[in-house]
């Protein structure tokens, strides 16, 4: 078995046996639940000026809802509605799959970097998504690519929203400037 650093490592490197891994192994949990915080404190840092303390908290603990929801979400159509020949998942698989593929994320710490922010953002949301579709493709047994990339794509509407109506409620609570407040 990995350890957690080389399950990092692999779930970065889109390995699909690392996606195995974390998926039949129970203990996991926690661990992914982990990479999902560390991922979201990583980019609180990288976006500092813009978030603050109230932001980084208020956008870790969104991250940890918005990945129930994409989990739960990404499981129900997965399994439910657009299931393959071999699928066969719970969604404790689900979370630990998708949790390890937010390890990408890390990454966004570098954002802090004057000239290199907007880059590591666009860079690592983009790994951060094809490691997902990896994650689903494992997870739900698919043996289609294709399928796993159209579930995350309903998946990641749902997380969108979710995020969205949470930083709605931190620039309400005063936790991050609203759009308006960037007018001149």
């Amino acid at each position: 078995m990995a350890t957690f650093g080389e399950r990092l490592i692999g779930a970065a490197r889109l390995d699909a046996e690392t996606y195995e891994e974390v998926e039949h192994d129970q203990t996991a949990t926690g661990q992914a639940a982990g990479v999902v915080v560390f991922s979201s404190i990583a980019a609180g840092i990288g976006n500092w000026e813009q978030l603050g303390l109230l932001g980084v908290v208020g956008g870790s603990i969104g991250s940890v809802i918005g990945w129930c929801v994409w989990a739960f979400v990404t499981y129900v159509i997965g399994t439910k509605i657009l299931p393959g020949p071999k699928t066969e998942a719970d969604m404790g698989q689900m979370l630990r799959t998708l949790g390890f593929s937010s390890s990408p994320g890390l990454l966004r710490v570098f954002g802090i970097i004057p000239m290199l922010g907007i880059f590591v953002q666009v860079v690592t949301s983009i790994w951060m998504l094809a490691a997902m579709v990896v994650a689903v493709r494992q997870a739900l047994d698919y043996e289609s690519t294709g399928r796993a990339i159209g579930v995350c794509a309903i998946g990641f509407l749902a997380y969108l929203v979710t995020m969205l109506g949470l930083l709605a409620l931190l620039a309400e609570m005063g936790g991050i400037p609203s759009p308006h407040e960037y007018a001149p």
